[in-house]
């Protein structure tokens, strides 16, 4: 997965998230990417700064920034309440794990009950099933499998 600092001709700046660059050019020249502001289709790749990893021993300070400033409050709200309303649907879903595009397909086409499920797929899977049709998303902020919680 790589992570683009994304700009439109308007100047809005927005982050994507894709397989590949090349899944990046593929989609940027198919009219795939849009402002999600003002929905312009003309993008570029906006300047980013190097990803460096830290030493191990260092803890990471965690902070919310946007472009120009510190988050403005109605933003860090909608975040805030979009984290709630994940947190509550996943509340009535079941984890599937790596199972999730096999399980998908199997809802998908009547071999399983309709439930709501959540997992892991790889960026290629997850392309796979939106062109089989298969209505899936991504979740906006970062999910634990069961296991891996305290």
């Amino acid at each position: 997965m790589i992570v683009y600092d994304l700009s439109c001709a308007a100047g809005h700046r927005f982050e994507g998230w894709f397989g590949s660059s090349a899944d990046y050019a593929s989609q940027r020249e198919r009219g795939l990417v849009a402002c999600p502001q003002c929905g312009s289709a003309a993008i570029d790749k906006a300047p980013m700064a190097p990803a460096v990893p830290m030493k191990g021993n260092r803890q990471i300070e965690t902070r919310q920034h946007v472009a120009g400033g510190a988050l403005p409050p109605e933003a860090a709200e909608m975040l805030r309440k979009l984290a709630e309303v994940q947190a509550e649907a996943l509340k009535s879903s079941t984890w599937v794990g790596e199972a999730f595009a096999e399980q998908s397909r199997a809802i998908h086409y009547g071999e399983r009950e309709g439930t709501a499920i959540h997992g892991q797929a790889t960026a290629d899977e997850a392309r796979a099933l939106l062109d089989e049709g298969i209505t899936v998303m991504p979740l906006l902020f970062p999910v634990a499998a069961p296991d891996e919680l305290n």
